[in-house]
């Protein structure tokens, strides 16, 4: 099928940060015009910009798609066998930062054993095969020790660092104490090499019982990670329980706090850990409450979106929208809503090398969407 456009007059909902107190929201209005890329998507999870031109899609079953220039996909053969199950599949797709003349992809992907699945990531080469593309030379570098039984909290988000050494977000399993153990990935941001070692300068490299490719701890479920577009740095969203998402910017060694602080509270209404702050334990830069169930963000530096220049966009599943968070440096200032028109869950959110945002809803008829601003 052709790329198509669908016209949308998009509710903007404006309210201060909660960091500011929360206070209620104004309306307004604003115009775009939605470019539908693909469609007929069964649980995207990832999109990744080829440099030719087109696209790769994750489907959580275990597919990954080519999507070319007019919107046809192909299937994409040579991906690993995956547990497909809950939040487990086929989740993060990156082309590393040299893709022109090394091929290689990374992927995230929920890896099954006997002892239980957990957060692997997978590198292969991307080469031409027919119309469309398979993946040669295909290899697991890294198998989390995050195992267990069930389909809960894999995380996953991929981000090279500006290093060239790749950061892999992981979620608790559902078993929040994991996160706070050290010799766990579970809960965890890694930093690997692109061999799957861990760097010599990661944090806990020599540490007795902690995991070397470890780089902070503390966290719950975090399916969103970004770099700063200037500063380099790495950023983080993860899901809270009830209330309690947070925005973070993981920094080497340090903790942040699941499951002993949080701003949310257990689906039953019960108190977590010992509150909202504890001396060691890192505070988030921006949290939600009630949960948005937030998964997919990018900051966006393109100068075809002048009124969001330095602002993070924020996929939510539950919310079912974008959350545009203002920032003044670190510190979020403001928060709009767009895209709740459209009534669908947002599961990646990316800014692509043609400047334009792109975003995948998540269904059994996932759609690969452009904005065009007006």
């Amino acid at each position: 099928m052709m790329a198509r456009l669908a016209k949308l007059k998009a509710s903007l909902i404006v309210g201060l940060a909660s960091v500011l107190g929360g206070l209620g929201p104004v309306s307004a209005q604003t115009d775009f015009q939605i470019e539908i890329v693909a469609d007929d998507l069964l649980y995207p999870w990832s999109v990744a910009f080829l440099p030719s031109g087109g696209y790769l899609v994750t489907e959580r079953d275990g597919t990954l798609q080519f999507v070319d220039k007019t919107g046809r996909m192909s299937a994409v053969t040579g991906t690993p066998d995956v547990f497909a199950n809950g939040q487990g599949g086929l989740l993060d797709v990156v082309l590393t930062p040299d893709f022109s003349s090394s091929r290689e992809v990374f992927i995230s992907y929920s890896e099954g054993s006997p002892g239980g699945a957990g957060t692997s990531v997978y590198r292969a080469r991307l080469m031409p095969e027919g119309n469309g593309f398979q993946l040669q030379d295909g290899v697991t570098i890294f198998s989390g020790n995050n195992r267990s039984h069930g389909g809960r909290h894999f995380g996953s988000r991929l981000v090279f660092a500006k290093d060239g050494t790749l950061f892999v977000t992981t979620g608790d399993r559902g078993d929040g104490p994991r996160a706070q153990d050290p010799s766990d990935h579970a809960g965890s941001v890694l930093r690997i090499a692109r061999n799957g070692n861990a760097p010599a300068d990661n944090p806990f490299i020599g540490a007795k019982d902690h995991q070397p490719e470890i780089w902070s701890i503390g966290h719950r479920n975090p399916q969103s990670a970004t770099l700063h577009p200037t500063t380099g740095d790495l950023w983080t969203v993860e899901h809270g329980a009830k209330g309690g998402d947070e925005v973070n910017k993981p920094e080497a060694g340090k903790n942040y706090g699941w499951p002993i602080i949080s701003y949310g509270r257990h689906y039953t209404g019960g108190k977590i850990g010992e509150g909202t702050s504890k001396a060691g334990l890192e505070q988030p830069v921006h949290y939600w409450d009630p949960s948005i169930a937030p998964s997919g963000m990018t900051f966006v530096d393109s100068s075809r979106y002048p009124e969001w220049q330095g602002n993070l966009l924020v996929g939510a599943l539950r919310g079912r929208h974008i959350s545009v968070l203002e920032m003044d440096n670190d510190t979020v200032v403001r928060e709009t809503k767009i895209l709740q028109e459209l009534e669908e869950r947002i599961r990646d959110v990316r800014q692509g090398p043609d400047g334009y945002i792109y975003v995948l809803t998540d269904s059994d008829e996932g759609r690969l969407l452009r904005l065009l601003p007006e």
